[in-house]
């Protein structure tokens, strides 16, 4: 066998075990939602991983049930889970500081994301998420998965009204 159909066959099978979603990384087309900054290895403008609606949407989606201090009663999250953003921006940090639209800030190691299905939920029971509904973004835990989730340690992190992501 040749050695460059030999190189080529390899790169084609690693291409294969990528998730497409991860391939390219346009810049945004629409109005961003999530700017990803700091330690990354990726980027699509200045340096930064800036995402539209679409492009989070494009990622996996995934959803849960649960109980939360802010909703009466059982209610549906969706969106992308957290690692598969930081894995699309190739996060390097170990902590997340997680930036709400009003500048508020709280800080999360990137093991939650590892170690729990959270997700960057832009649907509440199947309905885009208004601002005034702790949207359009909103990082959830899955509290009802673990006793060890429902408590202000994993309640703390969660963090609505979400609009960046530094990783550190």
């Amino acid at each position: 066998m040749r050695p460059i159909t030999s190189l080529r066959r390899i790169l084609a099978c690693a291409l294969m075990a990528v998730p497409s979603w991860a391939l390219a990384l346009d810049p945004p087309q629409g109005p961003v939602v999530l700017s990803v900054t700091g330690l990354l290895t990726q980027a699509n403008v200045d340096g930064r991983v800036d995402l539209d609606m679409a492009q989070l949407k494009a990622l996996p989606q995934h959803s849960f049930v649960v109980e939360t201090p802010w909703f009466k009663g059982p209610q549906k999250f969706s969106g992308p889970l957290l690692r598969d953003i930081l894995a699309l921006a190739g996060a390097r940090g170990s902590q997340i500081v997680a930036i709400a639209l009003n500048d508020y800030k709280v800080t999360l190691p990137v093991d939650d994301a590892r170690r729990w299905t959270v997700l960057v939920a832009h649907l509440l029971n199947d309905k885009p998420m208004s601002v005034r509904e702790k949207g359009p973004l909103f990082i959830i835990y899955p509290y009802d998965e673990s006793s060890e989730l429902r408590s202000e340690r994993y309640y703390s992190r969660a963090a609505w009204q979400l609009r960046r992501l530094e990783v550190k």
